[in-house]
């Protein structure tokens, strides 16, 4: 099972969850083992919520109704 960040936002009055995979976060932001992956998120919010912005402006979603924000999206 892949290790997930979740971050929410809110699209016509409705809470979205944005994911992105500890492996995107390791790769983008050279996050180590041995950070806390929450300091990660909230260190790079501003890239990540951006990054789901830009997915949820695209209408893709996933069939649960959240974004998947990918490596490639950040």
């Amino acid at each position: 099972m892949t290790k997930m960040a979740t971050v929410a936002a809110e699209v016509d009055k409705k809470r979205v969850l944005c994911r992105v995979s500890y492996e995107s976060l390791r790769t983008k932001f050279g996050a180590s083992d041995d950070m806390l992956m929450h300091s990660v998120v909230a260190r790079h919010r501003t890239d990540i919520q951006e990054a789901a912005r830009k997915i949820i402006e695209r209408d893709d979603y996933e069939s649960d109704g959240s974004v998947l924000i990918k490596t490639s999206d950040l």
